[in-house]
């Protein structure tokens, strides 16, 4: 498998297409097409508009700057270019899927998903510490791994000891793109009511 191929599967296994936005717009405009054709059949043929007819319609879009205040006509545009801008965005940027990529030599690669990286790490860091599997909650984002230890009350806790032992680890799994790591100690709260 040559390295271009390589690539090009791992991005389609951890970006996700944008054919659901791309098909939502579609949908719309052969919506507003439809109304349109039907109106301007409606009256070609001599009957009532659904709504209105195409020739006011067009009428009222060429009075429509000295009609308006010129408040509403530059709101209505700027709210115009904010939906516009949204639909281009969705459009062009790239959708995540919450996997990462495993490099592994030159020619290999293997995707993970998330929760299978956020599990293997909790079930290492149990081990390596002894504190019960239960006790420990990993979090894995795009760039970023969240760890929350909660140790029975009256077991000591080295933070550093358990910070080398994410780090460790994490670098083991040779993620793309890199994640930093926050880990948080909580204790119960021991006073009474």
């Amino acid at each position: 498998m040559t390295d271009t191929t390589l690539r090009t599967v791992v991005r389609r296994e951890t970006h996700s297409p944008r054919t659901g936005a791309m098909l939502t717009v579609v949908i719309l405009l052969l919506l507003a097409l439809a109304y349109a054709g039907t109106e301007i059949v409606l009256t070609l043929t001599g009957q009532n508009p659904l709504l209105i007819a195409p020739g006011p319609a067009l009428q009222a879009a060429v009075d429509a700057p000295q009609a308006l205040m010129p408040v509403a006509f530059i709101l209505g545009g700027a709210v115009l270019a904010v939906i516009s801008l949204i639909v281009l965005v969705v459009a062009v940027a790239p959708g995540r899927l919450s996997r990462h990529e495993m490099t592994r030599g030159v020619n290999r690669a293997v995707v993970v998903d998330n929760g299978v990286i956020a599990s293997a790490l909790a079930q290492h860091l149990s081990n390596e510490s002894g504190i019960a599997r239960d006790d420990i909650e990993v979090g894995v984002a795009h760039r970023s791994v969240d760890i929350t230890v909660r140790p029975p009350v009256g077991i000591p806790v080295d933070e550093s000891e358990l910070r080398r032992i994410v780090d460790a680890e994490i670098g083991t799994y040779e993620l793309v793109p890199r994640v930093t790591t926050h880990l948080r100690i909580t204790r119960p709260n021991t006073e009474e009511s």
